[in-house]
């Protein structure tokens, strides 16, 4: 049995299915994050497995107990899991020291031992010395600490954050992202992190589940899950991808335009119009055949220089390409160009 079983988890909200089916295990000092755009439901699921909400369907079950199903939910407070809001929710009259302690307070915490863990976990946090200060007098990212210290500090199995990164600016939440992984991994605590930032999934997570309309598209591996999507959805979602509609012409080959691709992807699907994805930087090009690899011919629709990578619109015979060459591409608008691209990088998918 893992850590956490999520097993049929079902909401509604009047006429509105805000989450279907949910199937998910989670092990001990996992990173999961549930990924998605607004209005998925992956805020409603975290809030679920928070005790906020009480399923419809389904159970909700933590090293062998159940703490959620119908009609009858856990309170959050009974949990032993803390809860980052999107907002930090830090109280503006309390210095960071009591803002800390709050949880302990309420526990009945002897005062000397409150004294010694809030120690502890600002140090952890990197807010050493800030201790008599008030959150008006921090930063964005000082504030976020506090949030993260006063769920700590309890000493949760589970840590619930909900896009606590979001009100921060870009560097700052680049920043965090690493302090929060560098968190986890030292304190061993099970991490479930709701974002819409398919960016900063990937920076984070040893697992991303993907979010649509209440219904789980995906999960597995930032690696798996960007470079063999389940749908279309999830190919989207995920960054820029190619998505070129197309026809099976062989065993394991697609036609698109008047190219044909060698593919290793979706056994399953052998006849008819399909999909092929083919992300942005798969796309290599080049001045001679390379073995093993599909070529497609075409001719450069714009180049733009980006610094790190060259942006190209390539034209394959009334199809267009995204490409992103490497910052030392030299091609021209009007410029010919082979384009090489691995049959793994093809994935092949139903039509939607």
């Amino acid at each position: 049995m893992a850590f956490i079983d999520i097993d049929g988890i079902g909401k509604t909200f009047g006429a509105f299915q805000a989450l279907t089916d949910i199937q998910l295990s989670i092990e001990a000092c996992e990173f999961v994050t549930f990924l998605g755009p607004s209005g998925c439901g992956k805020t409603t699921m975290l809030r679920t497995i928070a005790g906020f909400i009480t399923p419809d369907a389904g159970t909700i079950t933590v090293e062998g107990r159940v703490l959620s199903q119908p009609g009858a939910a856990l309170p959050p407070e009974l949990r032993q899991m803390g809860m980052v809001f999107q907002n930090y929710a830090i109280w503006p009259h309390m210095s960071v020291f009591e803002n800390v302690a709050f949880g302990l307070r309420i526990a009945h915490v002897a005062d000397a031992e409150i004294k010694s863990r809030v120690a502890r976990i600002l140090e952890a946090v990197g807010l050493e010395g800030l201790a008599r200060r008030h959150p008006g007098q921090l930063s964005g990212g000082q504030q976020q600490r506090v949030a993260l210290a006063r769920s700590l500090v309890v000493e949760p199995k589970i840590l619930l954050l909900d896009e606590p990164l979001s009100n921060l600016d870009a560097k700052l939440r680049e920043r965090m992202r690493v302090e929060l992984k560098t968190l986890q991994r030292r304190t061993g605590i099970t991490f479930i992190y709701v974002t819409h930032d398919q960016a900063e999934a990937m920076a984070l997570s040893d697992r991303i589940v993907v979010f649509n309309q209440g219904r789980m598209q995906q999960q597995g591996s930032p690696r798996d899950i960007y470079e063999q999507p389940a749908n279309l959805f999830v190919a989207d979602f995920m960054g820029l991808v190619n998505r070129v509609s197309g026809e099976w012409c062989g065993p394991a080959q697609v036609r698109i335009g008047a190219h044909v691709l060698d593919v290793t992807s979706a056994a399953a699907i052998r006849i008819g119009a399909v999909t092929v994805a083919i992300r942005p930087e798969a796309l290599l090009p080049v001045t001679t055949a390379l073995e093993g690899q599909n070529l497609i011919e075409g001719v450069v629709r714009e180049s733009v220089f980006l610094g790190n990578i060259v942006d190209l619109c390539v034209d394959i015979g009334g199809v267009e390409l995204h490409v992103q060459a490497d910052r030392w591409c030299t091609l021209a608008a009007g410029d010919p160009v082979r384009l090489a691209v691995e049959p793994a990088e093809c994935v092949v998918m139903k039509n939607e």
